[in-house]
């Protein structure tokens, strides 16, 4: 039985997950919100037949960050953790993930863009970690923006807490695509149309040697990745199905194992 949550909409559709933010005006995180986005993340992680997950949010807003009353004394040891670990679920979970931004994503919102696979945005959308003109730091964007940007441009927004447009984000890696907000809707659906057409198994796989590669950097991952090719990739059914399509000129009948 799917889990009633009160600030998250979850839906299936043909393989892909759609994950919808929904907390007017802008879709701001709290603690017990976090908790909400880990456990729907969890359960899609699950479904070996999901062939993406889709982060999205309801309104002009994509997400303004965490609720500042959570970085109280008393409540942000629970918000920097439960954020941190949603985060890491994300990041790591085994199905290609997708966010898709209007609006704002700031400080946090970034950051749950930054832990999607790819980030779909329309001309509307604005990026940027504020923390700082509130005395604190970013802790997920000091860790993982360097590496999407590079440390001299995650310096600067950390520092500055300057905002970007989805088109700088785009030129600093932060953004995938970017195209008008009127056709945002058919730019994700055109992705997941690709998708589809997919195996499961090996969106998965190919997701697990991404990470390993973003994690190790490219020698130092190889011999990792080649393993994971030839012990759990070509022992799936649908490896073997996808060659011998191709060798029969058909279409592949994936069975997503």
């Amino acid at each position: 039985m799917q889990t009633a949550f009160t600030f998250l909409h979850v839906e299936q559709m043909d393989g892909v997950a759609l994950l919808t933010l929904d907390r007017p005006p802008l879709n701001v995180l709290t603690i017990g919100m976090i908790g909400e986005l880990d456990t729907a993340l969890r359960d899609a992680g699950s479904d070996h037949h999901l062939k993406a997950v889709v982060l999205r949010a309801a309104g002009k807003t994509f997400c303004a960050g965490v609720d500042v009353a959570d970085h109280a004394p008393d409540r942000v040891d629970a918000m920097i953790r439960g954020f941190g670990q949603l985060f890491t679920r994300l990041r790591a979970l085994p199905v290609p993930t997708i966010a898709v931004v209007q609006g704002a994503a700031l400080g946090g919102g970034t950051e749950l863009a930054m832990g999607c696979d790819l980030v779909l945005s329309g001309a509307s959308g604005r990026f940027g970690q504020p923390e700082i003109k509130l005395g604190v730091f970013p802790p997920i964007a000091a860790a993982y923006l360097p590496s999407l940007t590079g440390y001299h441009q995650a310096a600067r927004l950390i520092f500055t807490g300057e905002t970007i447009s989805a088109d700088e984000a785009h030129r600093l890696g932060l953004v995938t695509d970017v195209v008008p907000d009127a056709d945002l809707a058919a730019r994700l659906e055109a992705l997941l149309s690709q998708m589809r057409g997919l195996s499961a198994a090996s969106l998965r796989l190919a997701k697990r040697a991404l990470l390993l590669g973003a994690e190790r950097g490219g020698p130092g991952a190889l011999d990792a990745i080649e393993r994971l090719y030839l012990s759990d990739l070509m022992a799936t059914a649908d490896a073997a199905e996808g060659i011998q399509s191709f060798l029969e000129k058909r279409q592949p009948a994936w069975r997503d194992a």
